[in-house]
């Protein structure tokens, strides 16, 4: 398992960046796996601005379908997400979460120091006054704004196809700086997550880490990798790590 050097890196600052892979074995669906929902449903009818424009009705549905799976009694943090929230309350440095899921599953295991670079699905954005609230119900095109009290500019604050991802200059500052980069449950093909390891492999400090069902395609930018199930390998790593630090 992986060492940080405490005299090198006194701090030990962690990035963390997790995928559809870590929330797959809490009991939702993925989108770019065989058969996920991609495979389904056109990008280009639900998930970008002008899908939007042109059929909001049927976007509304989309997430709201969405947001109705995300929310049923079945679907909880897995040991997974419960070991990422447990690394960072005992880990004496900073460990900073990224994650591609647009899911409330890591905050619901208790992680706190989180960025959702794509968005959130229980969140809504107000296209009139940008305001964003917490959105837990179905949305519609009569649904009205908590912020300015007006209808008809509600849309689920995801990150659609060709949109840019929130918070990253946040994110590449700690890639910079971060001593362990952990990739966990990602494809390593969606951009600009997928160039985070070359980020920290450039900085010639950090060491990275793929833990993953199986070899990511980014998969030999890595220093190490432990492939199988989010749920048995990261509690494992992450254990391993904490008594290395003691």
């Amino acid at each position: 398992m992986t060492r940080i050097d405490k005299a090198q890196s006194p701090s030990g600052r962690i990035v963390i960046l997790t995928g559809a892979g870590i929330s797959k074995e809490s009991g939702l669906e993925t989108f770019r796996d065989p058969g996920g929902i991609w495979s389904r449903v056109r990008i280009e009818d639900v998930a970008t601005p002008e899908a939007f424009t042109r059929d909001p009705e049927r976007v509304h549905g989309f997430y709201n379908a969405r947001r109705q799976g995300l929310l049923s009694d079945n679907v909880r943090p897995n040991a997974a997400h419960l070991a990422l929230a447990r690394l960072e309350s005992e880990w004496p440095g900073e460990v900073l979460l990224v994650t591609q899921n647009i899911d409330d599953l890591h905050e619901r295991a208790g992680s706190r120091n989180l960025i959702h670079m794509h968005g959130e699905l229980l969140r809504a954005l107000c296209l009139h006054c940008r305001g964003v609230e917490v959105w837990r119900d179905d949305m519609a095109l009569d649904s009205v704004c908590p912020t300015c009290g007006r209808a008809g500019g509600l849309r689920v604050n995801v990150v659609w196809f060709g949109e840019m991802p929130f918070e990253m200059e946040r994110i590449y500052q700690a890639l910079a700086g971060c001593d362990l980069f952990i990739s966990i449950g990602t494809s390593g093909n969606v951009y600009p997550a997928a160039g985070f390891v070359a980020e920290v492999r450039g900085t010639g400090r950090g060491a990275t880490v793929e833990l993953n069902l199986e070899p990511s395609e980014g998969h030999s930018h890595f220093t190490e990798s432990h492939y199988g199930p989010a749920s048995e390998i990261v509690p494992i790593f992450v254990e391993t790590l904490l008594q290395e630090r003691t």
